[in-house]
């Protein structure tokens, strides 16, 4: 994250942001709630997932989000990564107040500043690991040649040197999530969020994935969220965070 700069429109100040100019003017905390809710309606039928959670999370910690099936970590992560809104509570994402963000600045905040590692790999069947790895950096209009120097870097920070020209079908299923984790990290965002990234892999290819989120996200200064059941994954993270029946505990 160093020279991270996070210009979002004009009149980015006007919404309650604050421009990040450099890394060290990172505010303290990455993220804050204050009773956080969030309602699902079905006709009648009024499913609360989240009830009134409260949390800081300071920049660059690294951070297990742990609890059952169905307590409402995938919720909590979805509403943290600005892919879905609470119903209720205020919530400041990078030292933004996200209630008084427009759509077009939240957009812009995800794309440039928040990496994703999903359970699923979700890369692109007829991409190359490289060409997958490089796009987010496309997306922000960088030159093909340079994105894809700086994906092949870190696809070989994760063993994926000589996978670089295969496609996803023809590597195994640790090194798909590798690529994953390269294509989500390839912009040094300021925030990673990954939703149980090791739920498709066996113990020993899980621990490979969590150790290099561990080693990479604290060599680019970067906050983790990983929401997991699993206790092995969540092992030396800074903080555990216990969710259950929508609550912390």
């Amino acid at each position: 994250m160093d020279n991270i700069k996070i210009e979002l429109t004009s009149k980015s100040t006007r919404m309650g942001g604050k421009i990040l100019e450099t890394k060290k003017s990172l505010p303290e905390f990455s993220i804050s709630g204050y009773n956080i809710h969030k309602c699902y309606r079905e006709g009648e039928k009024k499913l609360e997932v989240l009830k009134g959670v409260n949390f800081e999370i300071k920049s660059g910690e690294i951070i297990a989000i742990m609890g059952p099936s169905g307590a409402g970590k995938s919720t909590l992560l979805h509403i943290l990564g600005l892919m879905d809104e609470p119903t209720e509570g205020d919530l400041t994402v990078l030292g933004w107040t996200v209630k008084k963000m427009n759509e077009t600045e939240k957009d812009n905040l995800r794309n440039k500043y928040i990496g994703f590692l999903f359970q699923f790999h979700y890369l692109l069947p007829d991409f190359t690991l490289l060409e997958n790895a490089a796009l987010p950096l496309r997306i922000q209009g960088f030159k093909d040649s340079h994105a894809k120097d700086l994906a092949s870097e870190l696809l070989e920070a994760v063993g994926l040197k000589e996978r670089m020209s295969h496609f996803p079908s023809q590597v195994s299923g640790g090194e798909q999530q590798r690529a994953a984790l390269a294509r989500a990290m390839v912009h040094k965002p300021a925030l990673l969020i990954c939703d149980e990234p090791t739920g498709n892999l066996d113990l020993e290819r899980g621990e490979e994935i969590r150790d290099l989120i561990w080693r990479i996200a604290r060599s680019k200064g970067s906050t983790v969220l990983v929401a997991t059941h699993n206790p092995e994954i969540a092992k030396n993270a800074d903080r555990i965070i216990k969710i259950v029946d929508g609550k912390i505990v």
